[in-house]
């Protein structure tokens, strides 16, 4: 089957103003439309994916030492039995492992140096199963150190160092609660002697948590037991869902929060800033859309005659109006593909690219001494790519609109009249 003849004429318009002095102008006009959408899209699916390749790193590593869900009891108490409460977490098909833990935030001291820190006491055998920070812990050997009784800590890399101390000094814990002697009230205090360290890549961690066993934690802090589960899940996109799914579950009597609600600050501000970098950069995509009215405007005056022509042969207003609409969203298609087509090469090789720039220009735009990320990420998400697509495609359709409908008002007489 033939296409419709207005296809044909819309695609003839399109292919034939770039031939000839007269429409040569308005040819490269087009042209420069085009080329607009284009690196418009590029742009826009660039910028997000290497926003999603931070993030990306960011969240791994935050992740590699906190689990992405905590069950907690309500009343700040310790739990009963954690074993049936990790039991009843696993019957969601979403949870794959469970294991207690202990965690106050605290004190800790050597000579005059104090610092503060999450000390988290937890069981050496269920651990490794839940971050990857502990499975590597496991595998040098520095978590089976934590023995119950020995009173044994491992500190974050910038804790220790900030600390001034390595493996086989003492360090003192100072609890928050007190206790009652003769002379009043006195924190509790252990000396705690360090075994290793650990570096997640991630500050806030590297700089304020240690590990203990368990056993300690609960003697040291008087809970009489873990104080939470915590869970590692399939899917840690699924957090803030399965947290919702396991707080209507198990009730008011245990708190659940996820990684998403402990870190809420972050994640909101990540996406926040994500949201408005797609506004912004999808006024640039707009604009060059919107550069379609005055190329179709001005390929509307010069084929005044042409339009008459086809109206005294019968074509209709909406005729007339469907060729300039192909004309100008044949524009669309094309510099969005060719938007989409460039993003995707660079977003893939983003990291190549600014290793070959940085090398020509001798610079280093992520240097390790000040980032914890010396290379460039991406993480091209279909989820971002589909929508500016689309925005593209509707936003050139939009532009077509207005000089079609001229198109379609041309009075023949008028326009032959001096022809």
């Amino acid at each position: 089957m033939s296409m419709p003849y207005e296809w044909q004429v819309g695609w003839r318009y399109t292919r034939a103003g770039r031939a000839g002095r007269r429409n040569g102008f308005i040819s490269f006009i087009s042209f420069v439309s085009v080329i607009g959408i284009a690196l418009g899209v590029a742009a826009l699916i660039i910028v997000l994916s290497v926003m999603n390749g931070f993030q990306k790193e960011v969240r791994d590593r935050m992740l590699s030492a906190i689990a992405h869900v905590e069950l907690m009891d309500a009343g700040g108490n310790a739990l009963p039995d954690w074993h049936a409460l990790a039991n009843q977490a696993r019957q969601d098909p979403a949870v794959r492992e469970a294991a207690p833990f202990v965690a106050v935030q605290s004190l800790l001291a050597r000579g005059e140096d104090m610092r503060g820190a999450v000390v988290r006491g937890v069981l050496p055998a269920e651990e490794d199963r839940l971050t990857d920070m502990a499975a590597k812990l496991k595998l040098d050997g520095t978590l089976d150190q934590l023995e119950p009784g020995a009173w044994r800590i491992v500190l974050g890399a910038e804790l220790a160092r900030s600390l001034g101390v390595k493996p086989g000094d003492t360090v003192t814990v100072i609890t928050p609660g007190g206790q009652v002697t003769m002379a009043g009230t006195v924190p509790r205090t252990r000396m705690f002697t360090v075994v290793g360290t650990f570096n997640v890549g991630h500050y806030e961690y590297d700089s304020g948590m240690a590990l203990i066993h368990m056993d300690d934690a609960a003697r040291l802090y008087r809970t009489g037991g873990p104080t939470g589960v915590q869970l590692k899940l399939a899917n840690v996109n699924q957090a803030r869902e399965v947290g919702q799914r396991l707080a209507d579950r198990l009730g008011p009597g245990v708190i659940v929060r996820d990684w998403t609600r402990t870190n809420a600050v972050w994640f909101d501000a990540v996406q926040v800033e994500k949201r408005m970098m797609f506004i912004i950069l999808t006024l640039i995509v707009a604009v060059a859309a919107f550069n379609l009215v005055s190329t179709l405007v001005m390929t509307v005056t010069d084929k005044r005659a042409d339009i008459a022509i086809l109206r005294t042969l019968g074509a209709s207003p909406r005729s007339v109006m469907g060729i300039f609409v192909v004309q100008g969203a044949t524009a669309g298609v094309i510099g969005t593909l060719a938007g989409v087509t460039l993003g995707l090469l660079v977003a893939f090789n983003v990291d190549p690219i600014v290793r070959s720039i940085e090398g020509l220009l001798n610079v280093s735009f992520l240097p390790g001494s000040l980032y914890l990320i010396s290379r460039m990420p991406s993480d091209p998400q279909m989820s971002d790519i589909l929508p500016i697509a689309l925005i593209s495609l509707v936003l050139s359709f939009l532009a077509t609109l207005y000089p079609s409908w001229r198109a379609s008002r041309v009075n023949p007489a008028e326009a032959l009249r001096y022809e």
